[in-house]
């Protein structure tokens, strides 16, 4: 679900990092500053857990890969605003440092998985578990059907964005310029493996989170509950044990992280230009319905734009690493490690101007 580079015009990608950055806005707003050092701390493991997450690739049907993205959890503990930015945040990091996404299109994958997956999350969830108790089974099941609806929404909302391409944006000659795939083929293609795989992977995870949430520390789905809780805030120490608890589950999904390169093949629509001149698939759906003849490469729109951003650690594969899975699980603690040093930097630098404001 990470479009990369060259796949969307530059125009449709200007329209997301509109809407994006309409969508963080407005999470930002709505998160209060009084509260903010409060929040970095949760805002920073949410992104570290959806970064972690989205590096198990799960099989599909047709041999493509997909993942979960961890946004309802996140949706459910922080509310859209605070998974708005945690979810960014992380695939920011994926796009810049390890180019699992591309940079003209980090606006549109935010949009998709961050900001859609997050309302779709939330709102779901208050309707499905609206009145129940903290405890009950419901939330558990609002939890899973957030995460299905959520999931797949995201995914309906990159097929869209893939299949519009060919229709506005072609040569002279209707040969496409930037992803090839109509509607017809884009929707299917993105839809099935999400129905049938990845959509339940993000049911089950947050399902399964908020059952032991229930049990293990309740005071974290107080927030979005919709239920009178008393207090208005979670006194720091549960706080800090509530953070301990949380990195605990980060730190070990991280060193699972190997487990993630098992499935083979490459997400659907996450393919290079140099891996596309090689598929046939791609030349197939190339030809436009003005009935011209398929191209042998990819599209010219799709080659400029796919070179623009080279990633130091591209493909989670750092060049001084032999063994896939260790330098799979060093991409991960890299990724964990700038989370957790930013968290802290920017809880240190807003205590010291709230310091300073009391002076």
């Amino acid at each position: 679900m990470h479009i990369p580079d060259g796949y969307l015009s530059p125009s449709t990608c200007a329209v997301l990092y509109a809407a994006a950055g309409v969508g963080w806005y407005g999470a930002l707003r709505r998160l209060k500053r009084a509260f903010m050092t409060r929040l970095i701390p949760l805002i920073s493991v949410f992104a570290a857990f959806s970064f972690v997450l989205m590096m198990f690739n799960l099989p599909l049907p047709g041999g493509t890969t997909g993942h979960a993205i961890g946004v309802t959890i996140a949706a459910i503990v922080l509310g859209p605003s605070g998974a708005i930015l945690a979810i960014s945040i992380a695939i920011a990091i994926q796009a810049l440092f390890f180019g699992d996404g591309g940079i003209t299109t980090l606006g549109a994958n935010c949009f998709n998985m961050a900001i859609v997956g997050s309302l779709v999350a939330y709102a779901t969830y208050r309707v499905v578990a609206a009145r129940a108790a903290i405890t009950s089974r419901r939330r558990v099941v609002a939890a899973a059907t957030a995460g299905y609806l959520a999931a797949n929404a995201a995914a309906f909302v990159a097929a869209i964005e893939f299949g519009i391409q060919p229709i506005f944006f072609h040569d002279a000659r209707g040969v496409p310029l930037y992803a090839p795939y109509p509607l017809s083929i884009a929707i299917p293609a993105m839809m099935i493996g999400h129905l049938a795989v990845a959509g339940i992977a993000e049911a089950v995870i947050a399902a399964g989170l908020v059952a032991y949430l229930q049990v293990a520390d309740p005071s974290l789905l107080r927030s979005t509950c919709g239920l009178p809780v008393g207090a208005s805030s979670t006194p720091e120490v549960v706080l800090q044990r509530s953070l301990r608890k949380l990195w605990v589950t980060v730190a070990l999904f991280m060193l699972l992280t190997p487990l993630g390169i098992l499935a083979g093949g490459t997400a659907w629509g996450e393919w290079s230009a140099n891996q596309v001149n090689a598929a046939t698939s791609w030349k197939e759906v190339s030809a436009t319905g003005q009935n011209q003849a398929a191209s042998s490469a990819a599209p010219d729109g799709l080659r400029r734009l796919s070179s623009l951003w080279t990633a130091p650690i591209p493909n989670y594969a750092p060049e001084f690493v032999k063994r896939p899975s260790f330098g799979y699980l060093l991409s991960a603690m890299f990724g964990v490690g700038l989370l957790m040093a930013f968290s802290l930097l920017l809880q240190r630098f807003l205590r010291s101007r709230r310091t300073a404001g009391h002076r």
